[in-house]
């Protein structure tokens, strides 16, 4: 599951990989515009991603890591939604790997620095969506699960598990 995290709108992507191939199953987005409490937000945030892990039940989620802005307020609410759906994942157990904007762009478009409308055509033909969304969020949501699955087995930095259990299960070569 991938999750591209905000305020205003929350975007999410599920894919499944079904013998080292990838499967689109959904993309949608939590709506926040509407509430003016930033608690109420990151509740609903909390409460939709722990939904979205009891009805799916993903091995792993991958999260779009906040980006540097020069508005601190934007950038402090976004790392509260972020760690809010990491919360939500770590309290079932989910190992979660982050990734910055630029690494999901390069991954899915070969181009760090491509538009939202490049990455989301890109996946339209990758995965073969039949029509793409109005709000590109929940794009953004599926591109950090089809960047986790292309880095598959590589070691990269940042990578978090739940716990030692969810280590060992992971890396089962590792261990002697």
């Amino acid at each position: 599951m991938g999750i591209d995290p905000g305020t205003t709108i929350m975007g999410f992507g599920l894919i499944k990989v079904v013998k080292k191939e990838m499967q689109f199953m959904q993309l949608n987005e939590l709506l926040l515009k509407k509430y003016d409490d930033h608690y109420v937000k990151l509740k609903l945030i909390f409460e939709r991603t722990v939904e979205l892990i009891d009805t799916y039940h993903p091995d792993e989620i991958a999260i779009e890591a906040p980006f540097f802005g020069k508005n601190v307020q934007s950038m402090l609410k976004l790392g509260r939604a972020q760690g809010v759906a990491m919360a939500a994942g770590l309290s079932r157990e989910v190992p979660i790997t982050e990734y910055s904007p630029k690494k999901i762009k390069m991954a899915i478009t070969g181009n760090g620095n491509a538009s939202k409308e490049q990455v989301a055509k890109m996946l339209q033909s990758t995965l073969g969506l039949k029509e793409l969304p109005k709000n590109l969020d929940s794009t953004d949501g599926l591109a950090a699960a089809v960047c986790h699955f292309y880095n598959a087995g590589k070691v990269t930095a940042g990578k978090s598990y739940s716990g030692w259990g969810a280590f060992v299960k992971q890396n089962q070569d590792k261990i002697r």
